[in-house]
């Protein structure tokens, strides 16, 4: 695991905004927490389109897309929350299914685990922290 684990993006750093919203664990509330994340950045000034923007929503979009479809549980939301400091803006996906942890897919062909390779390519740093209920899956996009 990451050494980052607690840190927001860069510990020296004050938090400058803080989000969090639940969404149903359905593709709808996946697409919801995509457009939530579009917006909350244009609000803190993170423009639209941008390098920055564009790799932050896909972070988003692949945690929240895991969320709905591993860490799913009957009648349970998963939570989107974002962090935003100097640095860049920490990503934060919360579900309820502790035993359905994220890795990597090796080969090219598994089916699952492809999705973690764009999120690996597109932040600094990014892990799993366990919860009394589920889990987080966070990553770190730092701004260049």
């Amino acid at each position: 695991m990451p050494e980052a684990e607690g840190a927001v993006v860069d510990a020296g750093s004050p938090v400058l905004a803080d989000c969090a919203r639940r969404f149903g664990a359905t593709p709808r509330g996946a697409r919801l927490a995509r457009r939530f994340a579009v917006r909350r950045l244009e609000g803190w000034g993170v423009a639209v389109r941008s390098e920055d923007s564009d790799a932050v929503v896909v972070i988003v979009a692949e945690l929240v897309a895991n969320a709905v479809t591993h860490g799913r549980v009957q009648g349970r939301d998963f939570e989107l929350r974002m962090v935003l400091d100097e640095g860049g803006v920490r990503v934060e996906v919360t579900d309820a299914r502790r035993e359905a942890v994220p890795r990597i897919g090796v080969r090219t062909l598994e089916e699952n685990g492809r999705g973690l390779l764009l999120v690996d390519a597109l932040s600094s740093v990014w892990g799993v922290s366990d919860r009394v209920i589920g889990k987080t899956v966070w990553a770190v996009r730092k701004f260049e």
